[in-house]
């Protein structure tokens, strides 16, 4: 397959071979069929030549770049890439600069800014006015959500495209392409090699290459690649894992909504998921304990106690060993009785509270130290609960004398809670029967 820079087969100044097989159409293009296909917005404004600015948003290995590329060759655009990384203000400065020069020839610019969420906000602002009068059709990509990390100035004039990782099916296709190059005609590869390295590509072409790079310098002519040698050189690969991106948070939601659930296994694939590329253990034993009182709360107490101690067990262990008591916990959070009961009541409370004046302690809730304290009435009329039956005064109120008695705590009829339920509505029983009216908002 011909590239953009070179005829097949032959490798220009050792280029890698992602490079070497880069496409020169939205036909060889690798995946993205949802922006690419027929009838797909980023086809569409091709055939329509009318390119627009734009943020491409999707993990490694996506075809950012590619796509930026052959976006601008196929309207016959100029091509100008500035990284995030490397570039500063005064860069663009020159890049809009001959930009300006190129369009009054009646020549287009693309200008391609990879990671351009490492530009931080002066410098984002900088290409504003410049897109804004079409000197330039902007191209961002980042691996990073755009909506946390990119100024709304500059999203409300780019139209935003999610690029997915690359599935099966794409990869195989472009696996063949690449062993059907001059350059590759001595690599042989077994349908279980194929398999294994398609799955360790992660849906990352750029690694699926890099890895078949290694390959080709490795293979015996006309000798089939061991599958022992390519699990050495998978050794110290890693799974889609970027510490505090897109994909840490989507698969901690995923672990927590599994857990809330009630779905065992789909919580132990998102832990383990976790542990595989890289996160810290002690940080999934922090949620496992948020989890243990956000969703299972007093519908089972030991729930809570369990997530603790295999907390304590992760700290005195370390990894791997550590990390079967956090597979225990996840386990008995899937399966324990759900309640957010807690949760919601501390929260419903908050409010409250924040909508009320520093409302004053009643007089007989307060302990009365002093002489002082007591003749002014500290304490008085307080009834001491472990003097009635169960320990339980009927009708006493321990809300400040100007708040409206609240009943936040709503115990579901699940787990512990059941219990928990049928007590409270046996003290309210009790309160009613004693003659004790509850303030309402209205009283």
């Amino acid at each position: 397959m011909n590239d953009l820079f070179s005829e097949a087969g032959a490798n220009p100044a050792g280029q890698p071979l992602a490079a070497r097989m880069r496409p020169q159409s939205l036909d060889e293009y690798c995946g993205q069929s949802h922006l690419v296909g027929e009838g797909k917005p980023l086809r569409r404004a091709v055939e329509a030549r009318q390119l627009h600015s734009m943020i491409l948003w999707g993990p490694p290995g996506t075809g950012k770049t590619t796509l930026a590329l052959i976006l601008a060759n196929a309207v016959d655009a100029r091509f100008v890439s500035l990284s995030a990384v490397l570039a500063g203000v005064k860069d663009i400065r020159a890049a809009v600069e001959e930009a300006r020069v190129q369009r009054g020839q009646g020549v287009r610019t693309v200008l391609f800014v990879d990671e351009v969420h490492r530009f931080n906000k002066s410098q984002q602002d900088a290409f504003l006015p410049h897109v804004e009068d079409g000197t330039v059709i902007f191209v961002g990509a980042t691996t990073e959500n755009p909506s946390f990390e990119l100024n709304n100035a500059l999203l409300s004039r780019a139209r935003v495209y999610r690029l997915r990782s690359i599935d099966h099916d794409d990869l195989a296709r472009l696996l063949e392409r690449a062993l059907e190059r001059d350059d590759m005609a001595h690599v042989s590869l077994s349908g279980a090699v194929r398999e294994r390295l398609l799955a360790q590509a992660d849906g990352d072409a750029r690694r699926l290459l890099n890895v078949l790079e290694q390959i080709a310098d490795l293979a015996e002519p006309g000798e089939p690649f061991p599958e022992d040698a390519l699990a050495d050189l998978l050794r110290d690969g890693v799974r889609r894992f970027d510490k505090g991106g897109d994909a840490f948070y989507e698969q901690i939601s995923a672990l927590h909504k599994s857990v809330r659930g009630s779905d065992p296994d789909a919580a132990l694939y998102w832990l383990v998921r976790m542990l595989d590329g890289g996160c810290d253990a002690l940080y999934l034993a922090r949620r496992l304990v948020r989890m243990a009182s956000e969703d299972i709360g007093n519908a089972d107490p030991r729930a809570l106690r369990l997530c603790l101690d295999a907390w304590d067990v992760q700290e005195r262990l370390g990894s791997p060993e550590g990390e079967l008591t956090l597979a225990q916990a996840v386990v008995y959070l899937a399966v324990a009785p759900k309640s957010n009961a807690v949760y919601s009541a501390y929260n419903a409370m908050r409010r409250f509270v924040a909508q009320r004046p520093s409302d004053n302690v009643p007089m007989h809730l307060r302990n009365a130290p002093t002489g002082m304290m007591k003749k002014e009435g500290y304490g008085d009329d307080y009834r001491y609960a472990h003097d009635y039956p169960d320990a339980f005064v009927p009708g006493e109120d321990y809300f400040p004398d100007d708040v409206p008695a609240q009943t936040f705590y709503q115990p579901v009829p699940r787990g512990l809670e059941i219990r928990i339920g049928e007590k409270l509505a046996d003290l309210r029983e009790r309160n009613r029967k004693s003659g004790w009216k509850r303030r309402t908002e209205e009283s």
